[in-house]
């Protein structure tokens, strides 16, 4: 737990851990049976309900099953790493194998790094050298993801593009932990494509970039203004008060803030905490908060919310 907090608030958290909510970790354990047994229910109901709904609703299933998958690799529902790879694996949301996710965000939760190019893996940013040395073309998409509107619509591709640069980088050396992995959930993604190719209405294709895509979108929306450059760690990242449906989607991670300072903390504890002290947390985040998402998309939608250079990197 960070030196950064007082007494009382660590024995308001320990507290809160041995309540029952917080030993058992129930809520974590029934989106772990309810969200896979909502795409299975999707998939196999789709003849009845039609291709587009299935599509419609499969959407936020997925964006639901990478919150979780994100619980997951933070220590939540269990402490055992291999038990909650176990759980987590689902390829539903295709592009990202669950190792590969779970080790880039741990090395993205250290905090001395955050935003910094070349070191912050989820960095939006580009040095100062990298950029001088960049094309106009590349220059003109990191403006326009710097908007809401072209992080949605190019978000996507930019990141799926970096991901297959990296992962044929450690593919073509040899790296034998990425040849298991990837191996591995292109094995478990071919079985899924082939209960979606026989039991839905709708075709790979269509789950692949219909349901995939645009969930990867929704992930941008959160990641848009999760984190600024600024001198001090704990400024960096953002207090988000979102409403529903963004924060049940997100499992609270809006207030991002309390979850860098206390990853260990499970998603349905993170609002009790801030609510208890939300002045001081927005003090701490340097005046970093955002009014929900709709205030970004209002603002933002076509203006860059600021430069992809990083201003000290």
């Amino acid at each position: 737990m960070s030196h950064y907090f007082d007494s009382a608030q660590r024995r308001d958290i320990r507290a809160l851990s041995r309540t029952f909510i917080g030993r058992t970790q129930w809520p974590t354990w029934l989106l772990l049976i309810a969200v896979p047994a909502a795409w299975f229910a999707l998939l196999l109901g789709s003849p009845v309900i039609g291709a587009g709904w299935t599509i419609i609703l499969l959407i936020p299933v997925v964006v639901l099953w990478m919150s979780v998958q994100h619980e997951l690799l933070h220590g939540h529902p269990t402490r055992s790493v291999w038990f909650n790879k176990l759980l987590g694996y689902a390829p539903f949301a295709v592009w990202y194998p669950y190792t590969l996710y779970r080790d880039s965000h741990l090395h993205h939760h250290r905090d001395h790094d955050l935003t910094l190019p070349g070191v912050d893996p989820e960095s939006r940013y580009l040095s100062q050298a990298h950029w001088q040395g960049s094309s106009r073309l590349l220059w003109g998409l990191l403006w326009l993801n710097k908007t809401v509107l072209g992080r949605v619509l190019l978000g996507p591709p930019l990141a799926l593009f970096g991901l297959a640069t990296e992962e044929w980088q450690r593919l073509r050396r040899g790296d034998r932990q990425a040849w298991l992995m990837w191996l591995t959930h292109g094995s478990l993604t071919l079985l899924m494509f082939g209960f979606i190719a026989l039991y839905s209405e709708i075709s790979v294709w269509q789950y692949v970039f219909l349901v995939t895509v645009p969930v990867l979108s929704v992930g941008m929306v959160r990641s848009f203004y999760e984190h600024r450059p600024a001198e001090r760690p704990e400024q960096r990242t953002v207090l988000n008060e979102a409403g529903w449906p963004w924060t049940w989607l997100f499992l609270n991670l809006n207030l991002h803030l309390v979850h860098h300072d206390l990853p260990g903390l499970p998603w349905f504890h993170l609002p009790r905490v801030y609510q208890a002290r939300r002045e001081q947390w927005q003090q701490r985040s340097g005046g970093f908060l955002v009014q929900g998402y709709g205030e970004l998309m209002r603002r933002h939608a076509v203006q860059a919310i600021d430069s992809p250079q990083h201003p000290f990197s």
